[in-house]
């Protein structure tokens, strides 16, 4: 029976694993008028480049984006990436040219997806850690597929930190029951069954309301089972 249990615990597929993956300036007489006449060049300098290269950057960005969004939206990633050799050069290009925008960053989260879906895990892994955000949607929901990436390569066990991290980040009812039930079965499929367990344990108590949390006993159950 023991032996059963164990075996069990090999059938956890990877695929099963992945299924469920953005201040300044303080300073006696001259001092002061120097340090006004330097914050005044300063503020200058900063108003120039918002308006005259950071704005019209983030409009061109903005407007480069647009026909990429609808590629990766058809799936069609190559294209999404490289571009159609028309009127659309890629989101590898938005990156290069709009980098600093905001929009060139996001741009780093769709590269880093698309090269995700095409399979190449060491370059999506390289975009998705680059992309800069600080939402509770979004940004967990990359952190949480560099962990995809990470199981993909054959490293289960550097992939829970990032659902872990992801499902903290987030600490919503969407996004973080994925990766906790994603962390799980990661953890199960490393024999850490008390690990596993409180994962699970976690979606059952905090996130009651989640569609992970609707058939999460059954997880509990066997991970209990397994951990006999």
């Amino acid at each position: 029976m023991a032996t059963k249990k164990k075996d069990s615990s090999k059938e956890l597929e990877v695929e099963e694993i992945v299924s469920k993956s953005e201040q300044f300036i303080e300073n006696n007489s001259k001092k002061i008028i120097y340090g006004i006449i330097a914050i005044a060049l300063v503020v200058g300098a900063v108003l120039g480049i918002k308006h005259g290269y950071l704005i019209p950057q983030e409009k061109k960005a903005e407007a480069a984006m647009f026909k990429g969004e609808f590629y990766f939206g058809k799936d069609s990633f190559n294209l999404a990436l490289t571009g159609n050799g028309a009127d659309y050069e890629g989101f590898e290009a938005i990156i290069d040219q709009y980098g600093s925008t905001k929009s060139g960053n996001l741009a780093k989260a769709y590269a880093g997806i698309c090269y995700y879906k095409m399979g190449n895990n060491e370059k999506a892994m390289e975009l998705l850690k680059s992309f800069d955000g600080s939402d509770n949607m979004v940004s967990p929901a990359i952190t949480g597929l560099i962990g995809d990436c990470f199981v993909n390569m054959g490293n289960v066990k550097e992939s829970i930190s990032y659902f872990e991290k992801a499902a903290q980040e987030a600490d919503n009812e969407v996004i973080s029951p994925v990766y906790l039930k994603k962390a799980g079965l990661a953890y199960e499929s490393l024999k850490q069954y008390n690990e596993a367990i409180k994962a699970y344990t976690t979606i059952k108590e905090k996130y009651y309301n989640s569609m992970e949390a609707s058939d999460i006993d059954k997880y509990i159950t066997r991970a209990s089972q397994l951990n006999k």
